[in-house]
């Protein structure tokens, strides 16, 4: 019986341990099941990949740059640019952990008419991973004030219309403002850590400024002043000063103080700031570790990040202020140029050269016909007697070369060579036509040289005779001939 008794009690218990054992085995698979979950969200909300689907609308007047910002920052130096909404990227990577993603970058188009293609950029779903980027042309300052309204307006308008739920709306002011509150200034030390706060700091917020925040839209912002090389021009052109620089600073900074923007001045030209908007840009929307500190001292490189600024820090501006006070409207002050009218002038269309030679031909044709060369005297000249006056004809043909506009143009023309011939000979004056010096006409042989006396006698001769003649006196020739024979 005790046997019988004792094998039941073993049967019994060798029955209850196996019936426990099958009995546990439902609870450490769900023990299991319930690690492997956790484990699961873990790696799933962890940074250890970097999340997808972030948008950047990019927004602004045509031609600020807004393409070729968004082109610079994704690395890429000839791009198209389009119409309408285009779409771009830019790449993002995280060193850590050896992964990389790509961020959206919309470009809406400046002209208003396609402001309705928001919707494409940015859905309902896609609120909350958005960050709007209004641009403003430096090189026509006198319109950014009235480019941020404008801008910040139609994004307004278009999160209205997306009906976000009152409760995810509220809670994406309520993450900026809190963003806001709890910037830190980074630290002075060697990695540039931001200054670590207490507990007690940590739970206290400053409350916001009267001016701050008080048009949020939901998402973060960042105002982006281009073209800043643009500053010189205006001084040179525009007699821009520093107090109008920092009047137009101030009013852009009031304006990001109501929208909890950031402020960053940069030149695709010279390539500045660059690299600090793309480094924000990925802290605002991925989260990464940011350590610029706020940059005012440049007029050309400023960066003011969200949460830094206040009233105080931008009335130092205003100390600098000589001409104009800081009360004076934006308007009054920075004042639009008058605008150029550009005289084009008329164009020239050359005309074929066909037509062009019919009409040469034609004039040509109608044009009496002229003879080349040198115009020929027709005037008959009488033979001379004897063959060796051909030096006495010789100078009347120079004589007769010369223009003849009247007896006082050959009167001067005489005396002119009266004076060189009296120089030259030293004495006596001038003669007679048969003389004019010892030596008689009539000793000099055939073929001699003229003499001073025969020039002498020719130059009385035109200055005495009343008329003009080609030849000599039909009886002084004889009488030449006569005393050479």
């Amino acid at each position: 019986m005790a046997t019988s008794g004792r094998s039941a009690l073993l049967s019994s218990t060798a029955t209850g341990s196996k019936s426990t054992l099958e009995n546990s085995n439902p609870e450490e698979d769900d023990g299991q099941d319930l690690w492997s979950t956790i484990l699961s969200e873990v790696s799933t909300h962890s940074r250890s990949k970097l999340p997808s689907g972030k948008n950047v609308l990019v927004m602004g007047e045509v031609g600020s740059g807004k393409t070729a910002l968004v082109a610079k920052m994704q690395g890429v130096e000839e791009f198209m640019k389009g119409r309408g909404l285009e779409y771009l990227y830019f790449s993002v990577h995280d060193d850590d952990i050896d992964d990389h993603t790509r961020c959206n970058a919309w470009v809406l188009d400046g002209d208003l008419y396609h402001k309705g293609l928001q919707g494409v950029a940015v859905p309902v779903d896609s609120i909350g991973n958005t960050l709007l980027l209004i641009t403003v042309d430096m090189s026509r300052p006198w319109n950014a004030l009235d480019s941020l309204q404008k801008w910040a307006a139609v994004a307004r308008e278009h999160i209205d219309k997306l009906r976000v739920a009152p409760e995810t709306l509220r809670e994406l002011e309520h993450r900026l403002v809190k963003q806001f509150q709890e910037y830190t200034e980074p630290g002075s030390g060697e990695d540039g850590t931001p200054q670590r706060r207490s507990d007690e700091e940590e739970s206290v917020l400053l409350p916001l400024g009267d001016n701050t925040l008080t048009h949020n839209l939901g998402i973060p912002v960042v105002v982006v002043c281009t073209k800043c090389d643009a500053i010189s021009t205006l001084e040179k052109e525009h007699d821009y000063r520093d107090e109008h620089l920092d009047l137009i600073q101030s009013h852009i900074r009031r304006f990001c103080l109501q929208y909890g923007a950031s402020l960053v001045y940069t030149s695709v030209k010279e390539m500045k700031n660059l690299d600090i908007l793309y480094k924000y840009l990925v802290h605002r929307l991925y989260g990464f570790p940011f350590h610029c500190p706020a940059q005012v001292v440049e007029r050309d490189a400023v960066f003011i990040p969200s949460g830094w600024d206040n009233e105080k820090k931008i009335a130092i501006l205003h100390e600098n202020f000589q001409t104009v006070k800081a009360d004076d409207s934006f308007e009054e002050v920075i004042v639009k140029p008058p605008v150029r009218k550009i005289v084009h002038e008329k164009e020239i269309q050359a005309e074929d050269d066909q037509v062009f030679l019919v009409k040469l031909q034609s004039l040509l044709a109608k044009q009496p016909a002229v003879t080349a060369g040198r115009p020929v005297d027709t005037t008959s000249r009488a033979p001379t007697g004897s063959p060796r006056t051909s030096n006495r004809s010789a100078a009347a043909n120079v004589a007769n070369a010369m223009p003849q506009s009247g007896q006082t143009s050959e009167g001067v023309l005489a005396n002119f060579f009266n004076s060189l011939l009296t120089k030259k000979a030293g004495t006596g004056g001038p003669g007679t036509p048969g003389g004019g010096n010892n030596t008689p006409g009539t000793v000099r042989k055939s073929g001699s040289k003229l003499g001073l006396s025969d020039v002498q006698a020719e130059l009385d001769r035109i200055s005495s005779r009343e008329t003009d003649s080609d030849l000599p006196n039909a009886n002084d020739t004889p009488a030449a001939d006569g005393q050479d024979t």
